[in-house]
């Protein structure tokens, strides 16, 4: 089997060495008599948190750039990278500040070539397998396979979206795009794990309810939540726990996956999943790609990735009905376009369209007929 060598992009600023927590850090010196301030304070992209254009200001100045703290393990992070990947830096600096951000570059990450160095602001027009980026308006007008968002404050209203909190995570979800280039889909025949992708509204949780009602060999495991019970959900609908828990029980290593969504919390335990498939059923769940990434990871040799492609004006439809606060349904609609491009990610497509019992026999009938090499 060939290794395939991915191209990697990454970005610089908040991603490889301290940018706002560095400007930060320099404001609260300037204004002593203030309380500290933090990179928590920045909820947004341009003009958040207090004394904003001081802020913005300093990313123009050589020396700041010159002198920004490199984060912590991202010297052993782009070294690790580089063993598998062509790596390239794109990042953007006004023009004063070019050569202190080269010479930086150059100086911390010997085993990348100065040709890899791509200055500006262009990176809509990379050619790359992979961009790791902190901006979500990088990530939205990326042409990289798979954009991929470093978790900061400024960026967690984004949903739906490949999205990583730490380099292990980058390095880990790196390996899998590299595997899934070279591996087939899998084989399903003796049970496995189904992961339902898709956007919020695409009837993703209908159909894994649908199928496990319909058809006794597909189970739904208990997901954990943060997000508040609904009106019309049974107790068991979720896990439903206080972020204090969750935390709590992420940090303990209880979930084999966990994402944020819409500011909730989800994660999913490998004590709930392992049984189904050990005893020749299907464990249905409706999750993020990230999880579903996670997932098929772990159970290599027996799951399938299902993208649930419903029209956009029925997804956007259904996100304006739901009994959600006005700013959730906001933010599920502003990641709609992330979220479709979703579907290159995993194995197998599923149109639906408003009936969540024809879907859920569609997909039954399809894993049953494509999947199933041995029946």
């Amino acid at each position: 089997m060939r290794k395939y060598r991915l191209r990697i992009g990454l970005d610089v600023d908040d991603v490889l060495y301290e940018c706002n927590a560095y400007a930060m850090k320099i404001l609260s010196e300037r204004y002593p008599d203030e309380e500290p301030m933090s990179i928590n304070e920045i909820k947004g992209w341009g003009e958040f948190g207090r004394h904003p254009k001081e802020r913005i200001a300093l990313y123009s100045d050589p020396d700041f750039v010159r002198t920004q703290p490199i984060i912590q393990g991202a010297q052993k992070f782009v070294s690790e990278l580089s063993k598998f990947a062509d790596v390239f830096f794109v990042t953007a600096v006004p023009v004063a500040c070019m050569s202190a951000r080269g010479e930086r570059l150059m100086n911390d990450f010997p085993e990348i070539p100065p040709e890899n160095i791509i200055i500006g602001t262009r990176k809509d027009v990379m050619s790359l397998d992979i961009l790791l980026d902190d901006g979500a308006h990088n990530i939205s007008n990326s042409k990289a396979t798979y954009p991929v968002l470093m978790r900061r404050p400024w960026n967690m209203d984004m949903s739906g979206i490949l999205a990583v909190n730490t380099y292990s995570d980058f390095l880990q979800l790196s390996k899998m795009i590299r595997n899934s280039f070279n591996e087939k889909i899998n084989d399903v025949s003796n049970g496995g794990v189904i992961c339902l992708v898709g956007p919020s509204g695409s009837l993703k949780n209908d159909i894994a309810n649908e199928l496990q009602k319909r058809y006794s060999k597909y189970e739904k495991p208990i997901t954990s939540t943060t997000r508040p019970r609904r009106g019309n959900e049974s107790d068991n609908a979720y896990r439903f726990i206080s972020e204090d828990t969750f935390v709590a029980e992420k940090d303990a290593g209880k979930y084999i996956e966990s994402t944020v969504y819409s500011r909730y919390h989800f994660g999913t335990s490998l004590d709930e999943i392992s049984p189904i498939p050990a005893r020749g059923h299907y464990a249905i769940i409706p999750i993020d790609v990230c999880g579903a990434l996670t997932i098929k990871n772990e159970f290599r040799k027996n799951s399938l990735l299902v993208f649930v492609n419903r029209d956009k004006k029925a997804v956007v439809k259904d996100i304006v009905e739901r009994d959600i606060e006005a700013d959730d349904k906001v933010r599920r609609i502003m990641s709609l376009d992330f979220e479709y491009r979703n579907a290159e990610v995993c194995d197998v497509e599923l149109k639906v369209g408003n009936d969540a019992k024809e879907a859920a026999d569609a997909l039954s009938k399809m894993i049953e007929t494509k999947f199933t090499h041995n029946k």
